[in-house]
């Protein structure tokens, strides 16, 4: 059912408790996530954002519950991937010829998604659209992830930021806002969510906010297109936004590995004593990526100023679950970090060679050549691998 955000502002959106991927089988949202339309009641009625195609239907009925769709006046997409305009198509069935507000990169998306000839009005950053009281201005957010994306601001009550996927967590709660929910819980889903969606886009990112910042609009809500509403200290992930574009790390190390019969998982633990040893004070993270979430690890590895990847020889190179790890990381455009590689391997190796030129080729700088060693480490060789964690955590310090 539709919330009341605010005199004039109502959620209108769906909650999807039962996601657990995204983007295909790319991201893991273990969290589930919602997708968030806002319904704007002044003299005139705007609708900002859909839903994702799933929910088409149910969307479309639930927002006849709220308000006769003949009264809404204008439609405003902000960003037209199919989780945002899925419920474009059922929506103009009921009213057709209703404007819909977007960028022009935008137009071109939803003709591409849909093939309709409806009626569009191209947006540009500065542009308004009076509501009577309150206006609507649009700002674009040109890859802030997509080409058409863009922000739509009110400055009626208090003033709130519609910003579709920016300061978005993939995060399911009926709360809505962000201190109805455990921090801890949403700050690490939004940084999951950076690391693996705007991260690559940092650039425009750091960009970006400083413009929205000089327009010194008032604040009261950010309602963004995935999770919850930034109404305790909104400013607070606009904040974060500013650190995370900045070749964001924190005092951390992260060892991913994966391995066949445990010779490289000890490898793993004996380097991560070494690095321990060194530097007691810096957080070391090691998963196997083949236990552990792909999007996890690669949050760990966004939060490190270093990273160690691991895989025994097979077949001459690495192992596929490494393969797909290091491609995507070599997507997000990690930056400013370390890495090194080892592994095991048997009557001929390859993969740590392998591993470090794909490691480099994604901006990573390489520490030293790697480690590798024959067959089942025995303790002389773990001992030597806790002595190449303790060089490489020194040489990182420097």
């Amino acid at each position: 059912m539709a919330k009341q955000l605010t005199s004039k502002v109502s959620w209108v959106g769906k909650v999807d408790w039962e996601l657990t991927h995204f983007h295909g089988d790319e991201l893991s949202t273990f969290r589930g996530s919602s997708y968030n339309s806002y319904l704007v009641r002044d003299q005139k009625v705007a609708l900002i954002d859909t839903v994702w195609q799933p929910y088409d239907k149910e969307f479309v009925s639930r927002l006849k519950q709220e308000i006769d769709l003949q009264q809404i006046d204008y439609i405003v997409m902000n960003h037209n991937e199919i989780d945002h305009s899925g419920a474009l198509p059922e929506l103009m069935r009921e009213i057709p010829n209703v404007p819909i507000y977007c960028t022009k990169k935008g137009e071109a998306i939803i003709r591409g998604h849909y093939h309709q000839d409806w009626n569009f009005v191209n947006v540009k950053t500065g542009d308004t659209l009076s509501l009577g009281e309150g206006t609507l201005t649009f700002v674009e957010m040109t890859m802030m992830h997509w080409p058409d994306s863009m922000l739509t601001y009110f400055d009626g009550d208090g003033g709130i930021m519609f910003s579709n996927d920016a300061f978005g967590q993939h995060f399911a709660t009926e709360s809505l806002y962000n201190d109805r929910v455990v921090e801890a819980d949403l700050m690490y889903e939004a940084e999951k969510y950076y690391a693996n969606i705007l991260n690559p886009f940092s650039a425009m990112v750091a960009k970006k906010i400083p413009q929205i910042e000089a327009m010194n609009l008032p604040l009261t809500l950010i309602c963004p297109s995935h999770g919850v509403i930034w109404k305790d200290n909104p400013a607070q992930i606009i904040e974060k936004y500013k650190q995370w574009a900045d070749a964001y790390q924190e005092d951390q190390i992260t060892i991913v590995y994966d391995t066949m019969w445990q010779s490289t998982r000890k490898m793993a633990e004996a380097i991560a004593d070494g690095i321990r040893e060194a530097v007691p004070e810096t957080t070391v993270v090691i998963m196997n990526i083949n236990r552990d979430d792909k999007n996890d690890a690669l949050t760990e590895m966004w939060r490190s100023k270093a990273v160690l990847v691991g895989s025994p020889t097979i077949n001459n190179g690495h192992s596929f679950a490494i393969a797909g790890l290091l491609e995507m990381a070599s997507g997000l455009k990690f930056k400013n970090k370390k890495a090194a590689a080892f592994g095991s391997y048997g009557w001929g190796g390859g993969a740590v060679k392998q591993i470090s030129a794909k490691l480099e080729e994604a901006g990573f700088a390489l520490v030293n050549e790697g480690l590798q060693k024959l067959w089942v480490p025995d303790e002389p060789t773990l001992a030597e691998c806790v002595e190449y964690g303790r060089q490489f955590a020194q040489e990182i310090a420097k």
